[in-house]
This record gives structure tokens, sequence and C-alpha cells, in this order.
């Protein structure tokens, strides 16, 4: 069966993946879920190489299982004109005032981290497992993970980009859903056009390619994972169910705003990054939602600044809360009593499937 494949693939026991969720996650994290049969995953988009390299480091020192590193696969972009980026400095400079601070300078925003120091830095490191999304990556790549033994796991949202990923050699496709909080990872089409939910995704990718295939998008308690897996899905990823433990790192009023929300109350927004991404509505997005953004990375450098801050303050305002759409099933328990929790719930979900049989 394709699931014994996908635990066999990744050296888990539970097909369990804690989703990645750059900026919202730390080793501490992914240890606690690789340590509780899952598989734990840093999103290390936002990473320096020395940051990566440390972080890894401080995961393997608090595991021995499996874990996974993630990066965004955008091909190098070209940065913005001079004077597009002044004019949105410009235009977020009432945000800078508000927290006291200068803001980026033009060299700033076109500066990006080099992605390229960034994969080598995670190839040199032999992860069990690298995963990636908002794009493919290039050919040289998937050998040079191939041949230090890596697992690779691609985010597709269309049925096309799945096929695409398998198509490139890619061992493991997470069909993201609709319902998914956080950053599309759509990379073949204009994201309105991939905004497909995940109870139409999922069967149709995992008929249409021969891979192991990752059910995400609106899943947060057993009955989502057993619904998963009637779909044909080898294994779930939950990112919005994670952002609430004990051992998430984000701000306990961050944390207070999920459990509170449901679907109405996220939207697609790309104010923050320049990238779509599914979070809750706040002042910022409303009051920014007709003004010009540069493209993701750069918008990313013009709002981090005031972000970092009020992430460290609690206040919700003027930060991104990237939630999914179920939000207000998620819980505030250890890693470990979530995980346990999961899989009594999936028994009994699986329980109420087979009544039909009576």
């Amino acid at each position: 069966m394709k699931s014994n494949k996908l635990k066999e693939l990744l050296k888990i026991e539970y097909p369990i993946i804690q989703a990645p969720m750059a900026g919202s996650g730390n080793p501490i994290l992914v240890a606690a879920c690789s340590n509780a049969g899952i598989l734990g995953s840093l999103g290390a988009q936002y990473l320096t190489p020395a940051e990566i390299e440390k972080s890894v480091t401080d995961i393997r020192k608090q595991t021995a299982r499996p874990f996974s590193m993630n990066l965004f696969a955008l091909k190098k972009l070209e940065a913005p004109p001079v004077e597009s980026i002044r004019k949105a400095i410009d235009h977020l400079r009432p945000y800078y005032d508000k927290f006291e601070i200068e803001g980026p300078t033009i060299d700033q925003v076109i500066n990006q981290i080099d992605s390229e120091a960034q994969l080598k830095t995670i190839l040199e490191a032999k992860v069990p497992v690298f995963s990636f999304t908002l794009g493919m990556l290039d050919a040289k790549w998937i050998k040079a993970f191939k041949n230090t033994g890596t697992i690779l796991i691609g985010t597709a949202t269309t049925v096309s980009e799945a096929v695409a990923l398998e198509e490139a050699g890619i061992d493991i496709v997470c069909a993201q859903g609709a319902e998914a909080g956080g950053h599309r990872g759509t990379f073949m089409a204009e994201h309105e056009r991939a905004m497909i939910g995940s109870m139409s995704l999922i069967p149709q990718v995992v008929d249409t390619v021969s891979i192991p295939v990752i059910a995400a998008g609106g899943i947060m308690d057993g009955r989502g994972i057993a619904a998963a897996f009637a779909l044909g899905a080898s294994a779930v990823q939950m990112g919005t169910a994670f952002l609430t433990v004990d051992e998430s790192p984000v701000h306990s009023k961050y944390k207070s705003a999920i459990k509170e929300r449901d679907g109405e109350d996220t939207t697609i927004t790309r104010v923050f990054s320049g990238g779509a991404a599914r979070g809750i509505d706040n002042k910022f997005m409303q009051e920014n939602r007709a003004a010009e953004l540069l493209p993701f990375p750069f918008q990313n450098a013009l709002t981090k600044p005031f972000r970092k801050i009020a992430n460290k303050c609690g206040d919700l305002d003027y930060t991104n809360l990237w939630c999914g759409q179920s939000g207000k099933l998620s819980r505030t328990l250890s890693v470990d009593s979530l995980v346990r929790a999961l899989l009594k719930e999936s028994k009994d979900a699986y329980k109420m499937i087979e009544q039909l049989n009576e």
C-alpha cells in the first residue's frame, strides 16, 4: 500500500507531517514532533546559511529521528525598479514610524538571502528529508539530494503540478488544498486558478500519480485524517494544528486568535510578503488591500521590520497571522498529547465509517 511505502521512505511511526511554517517554527517544535513519531519540519526560507546549519545541529541534539528542512523553490527573481521600492517604502512609512524604526534601505530590500547557498547548506547537512513549495526544484539539486539519500517532497495545488513533480523524480507529493494556512504552493498558474479544495484535489492527484500523496489543508483532528485516507492519501500534513501546541514558539495571543477563528475569518492576501498566503484578517490587511505591492520576497523585506516587533509584543493588527480555515478546531496540548489524541480520533473515525457496511 502507498501508506506503507511512505512510512518506509520517511522512516516514521505515524503518517503525519508537521508543516514547515517558515517563521513560526523552531528546532524545539521540530524535535518534539519527530520524537512523537511523526515527521517534524522546519521552514528555513528566512534563515541564512549559518542559521540553517545551527538549526540542523540543534534539531539533531534533541532527536535521533527523521526530520525535514523546507525551502521555497522560487527561481532567482529580478529585483523591482528602485523607484518602485522607494514608493513602497514611502507607503509603509507610517508603520515604521508607529513602531519607531527606520525601516529597510533599498539595498536591504534588493539583497535577499542567497537561495543557492541555502540549498548547499541543507544538502551538505545530509538531512533525512527535504521539502519545497512555491516552485520546482532544479534538476541539478534533485540529483544532488538523491545522491545523498535525502527524500524529496514537493508541493502541488493542482493535478498538473503533481504530475510535473512526479516526472521530475520527486519522491512524494504534498497536495495542498485551498483550506491550508500560509503561503499557497502554486507554481504553474495564478493562485486564483488553483484554489481547489482538498476533497476535490486529493483523490484526483491520487488517481493521477504513482508516488505517495500527502494531504494538506484544513486537517485538524482524527476525522480529517480519516477523511484524507479515505480519499487515497498516504499521509497528512498539519500546520495550524501545531501552531497552538505547548512547544510552538508563536505568541500566546496568536494562539488564542487561531482558536477563536473559523473559516470566515481567514483570507488570501499578498500584503505581508508579496506571495499569496492564507491568514486571519487584520487591520494591516484591511488598510492595504488596494496598495501597490512588490513581489515575493521583496514585499516581505519591506514589512519584516515592523512584523518582527509586532510578533514579539503580541500586536495582532500588524503582523501576519497565518491560519487555515479550521482554526477553531485547534487545541492547546503538548505535541505528544496531540499526536496521541489524533491517533485515537482516527481510529474512532474509522469505526464510524465501518458502520456504513452494517
